[in-house]
């Protein structure tokens, strides 16, 4: 039996949004594979000027803890999650390099809004070298709400 794809999945927003979930639900069935949500922090106000590492957890925590059951419901067994560097690109490459993943998908707002889109996170993080599925959520979804 083939060893299981390990799959980043990286969401902060949209971790708990239909879209992932089907994206995850489609990659499970395709094979076997593990999945570990990385949800980047999240720096606010003036944070994100004056230092945006300097940010709490607690933000990020609940996206895990709600977005963590559905994923696994998704995945069909135990998705595993972590918190990432502030700057989204940051926390994938610190993630892929310490990590042994064998593709990503990467969940974002939709275009008018995203951020990480605005930042062309997509296109940076297929320059690693690695499959990524991009996955853009119908609706926006405040963080830590499931």
């Amino acid at each position: 039996m083939p060893e299981p794809a390990r799959v980043l999945v990286v969401a902060h927003q949209t971790a708990a949004t239909q879209g992932l979930i089907e994206a995850v639900r489609e990659r499970a069935r395709r094979g076997p594979a593990r999945f570990h949500l990385l949800v980047p922090r999240h720096a606010h106000g003036m944070h994100k000027v004056v230092d945006p590492q300097d940010v709490g957890e607690d933000e990020g925590n609940d996206v895990l803890l709600g977005a963590l059951p559905m994923l696994t419901g998704a995945a069909g067994s135990e998705v595993t999650g972590s918190l990432g560097d502030a700057e989204p690109l940051m926390a994938i490459q610190d993630a892929v390099h310490l990590g042994s993943y064998d593709e990503i998908i990467i969940s974002t707002l939709p275009r008018r809004v995203s951020r990480w889109l605005k930042l062309d996170l997509v296109s940076k993080t297929r320059a690693l070298g690695l499959p990524v599925t991009h996955v853009e959520a119908g609706e926006r979804v405040p963080a830590g709400v499931s």
